[in-house]
This record gives structure tokens, C-alpha cells and sequence, in this order.
């Protein structure tokens, strides 16, 4: 009786180490993909693409671009969780973060007032 409770706590172990795998790759994945669409890199890709007419090189070279920015925020990422205590960085990056919504937001509306 007390094998089935410790194959099946090996199997619930199993399952839980393989869902964090599949959680952070779709999460990953489906937030780049969203905020890469309509944004600036891709309409600069479908400009060169058109120019050139070399679509396939372009795809390499904006997937390699790609591929190097995110393995720059990858590592960058990986220092900061190892060497900047967890609540900290939260309240700083936060701060940067309503920082920059607010200067955003002040510039629209002085923009707007000035049209």
C-alpha cells in the first residue's frame, strides 16, 4: 500500500516540474508575440523585406536581432534576480515604470494643447 502513495507522489512531483516548463514558455512566448505585433521592428521588417526582395535573408536577420535582444534581457534579468534583493527591484522598477507614464502622459497633453 505504500508504493502506490509514493509512485503517485512521484508522478505529481513529475507533472509539477514540467508545468513551470510549459507556464513560462506559452506565457513568454504569447506576451513577446503580442507586443511585437504592429510595433516598430516588424513594419521595419516588412519595409526592408519589400525593398529588398530577399524575404528569407531579412527573416534571419530580424529573427537573429531578435534572438540577441532577448537573450541580452535574459541575462540582464538573470544578474539583477541574483544580486538585487527581489522587493527592491519591484519597487524600483514600479517607480520607473509610473515615472514614465506620467512624463508620457504630460507630454500628450502638452502636445495636445499646443495643436
Amino acid at each position: 500500500m505504500g508504493k502506490p502513495n509514493s509512485s503517485s507522489k512521484i508522478e505529481v512531483g513529475d507533472s509539477k516540474d514540467s508545468n513551470p516548463f510549459f507556464s513560462i514558455l506559452i506565457t513568454s512566448f504569447s506576451t513577446i508575440f503580442l507586443a511585437e505585433l504592429g510595433d516598430k521592428t516588424q513594419l521595419a521588417t516588412l519595409i526592408i523585406s519589400a525593398q529588398s526582395g530577399r524575404p528569407l535573408i531579412v527573416f534571419i536577420g530580424a529573427s537573429l536581432a531578435l534572438i540577441s535582444t532577448s537573450l541580452l534581457g535574459v541575462l540582464i534579468g538573470r544578474w539583477i534576480a541574483n544580486n538585487l534583493p527581489r522587493q527592491k527591484f519591484t519597487v524600483v522598477s514600479g517607480i520607473v515604470m509610473l515615472s514614465l507614464g506620467i512624463y508620457l502622459v504630460t507630454q500628450g497633453f502638452i502636445g495636445f494643447i499646443q495643436n
